[in-house]
């Protein structure tokens, strides 16, 4: 497999930058912890998939322990109907294992299941100010998009640093539009240990390299599940006509020729990187299979591409989803074996503050 992350330690006086192969090549990661969490919104999309998730089933072969989390305690943030969000965790859940998350491999739990989350981000919290939040973009967008927030979604972040901290994760999977929340961890952990004595681990991040999947209809934003535009979207338990007919539909320009041009031909451009990705090939490799094609037949390349990468997570979706309590049972098992890891950190930070006396 090829290299598919950057390794980076953020600081606010320098960056390091890495590139990180697979274990068995020339360059390796050291063997850490990894802590990446996903939140309950149902099936992913292809944007997820390719962004995040396929990178996630690579790490369980590149680090000792892996930690994964359906973050349901940040999801309440907005307004949630409990049925929906109980399908959502389940969906989620049954998404990650058919992309290739092994619980042999690594730990996938439910965030609210390990008490332990919420009382590190009371005791994290403690130790942020409100500037310091203020100052996260996400608070600035989302509280924009409502003209107010909540008090959760104010301190979400903190909570994110909690999630983990709590692991004494070493490492981070994270978008590049995440960085800053990672910063907030890093920070976190320094005034912990300056405050308590060195404890926690300034947890570094590991971007990907994929590149990002656009909207079908609006090549200039990212695919979104709450695209309002049903055709811009294609979910990982998408039928093959469905899939079809979505590519079929994306937004392209009036040139016929295949070009990889991202600034001046978006539309285009999104559909050889889509390609690429599912492929395993290069752009230049796309590219050049695409010469003499228009972008009407090429459309129908990518379309086998894709239903032929995600037929196979299509119907183990639907296995899995077909039967509740297997999935309620490993769910449960995860959250046993994250409790197992997540209560010692939390006895001796409880020592740490004051909070009762040990040895």
């Amino acid at each position: 497999m090829k290299s598919l992350f950057r390794f980076i330690h953020t600081s606010n006086s320098h960056r390091r930058l890495f590139k990180a192969g697979k274990a068995t090549g020339t360059m390796s990661l050291p063997k850490g912890q990894v802590f990446s969490g996903i939140q309950p919104t149902g099936v992913p999309h292809l944007g997820n998939y390719l962004g995040a998730l396929e990178n996630w089933v690579a790490l369980q072969d590149e680090y000792s322990t892996v930690m994964y989390s359906i973050v349901d305690l940040h999801s309440i943030t907005q307004p949630q109907d409990p049925q929906i969000l109980r399908d959502n965790i389940l969906d989620m859940a049954a998404s990650l294992l058919a992309c290739g998350i092994d619980p042999t491999r690594s730990v996938l739990f439910q965030q609210s299941q390990v008490a332990e989350h919420a009382e590190l981000a009371w005791i994290l919290g403690c130790l942020t100010s409100m500037p310091r939040l203020r100052h996260l973009p996400q608070w600035k967008m989302k509280s924009m998009e409502k003209n107010e927030g909540s008090v959760g979604l104010y301190t979400y972040p903190v909570l994110q640093a909690a999630d983990i901290l709590l692991y004494k994760s070493t490492h981070v999977p994270v978008g590049e539009d995440q960085i800053q929340h990672l910063e907030l961890a890093q920070d976190l952990a320094r005034i912990f240990n300056n405050q308590y004595g060195e404890f926690f681990p300034e947890p570094r991040a590991l971007l990907s390299v994929t590149r990002k999947v656009k909207s079908l209809r609006d090549p200039s934003s990212k695919m979104s599940k709450s695209d309002p535009q049903k055709l811009s979207t294609v979910f990982l338990n998408d039928t093959p006509d469905d899939i079809s007919l979505k590519i079929r539909r994306a937004v392209t320009d009036l040139t016929s020729e295949v070009t990889y041009e991202p600034e001046s031909r978006p539309g285009v451009s999104n559909l050889v990187s889509m390609h690429a990705a599912v492929s395993g090939q290069s752009v230049e490799e796309v590219v050049r299979l695409a010469k003499g094609m228009d972008t009407g037949q090429y459309k129908n390349v990518v379309a086998e591409a894709v239903v032929e990468k995600l037929q196979p997570i299509r119907l183990e979706i639907q296995r899995l989803r077909a039967d509740r309590g297997h999935l309620e049972s490993l769910l449960a098992k995860g959250a046993e074996k994250a409790r197992g890891l997540a209560v010692p950190v939390m006895t001796e930070v409880r020592k740490l503050v004051g909070f009762y006396y040990g040895n």
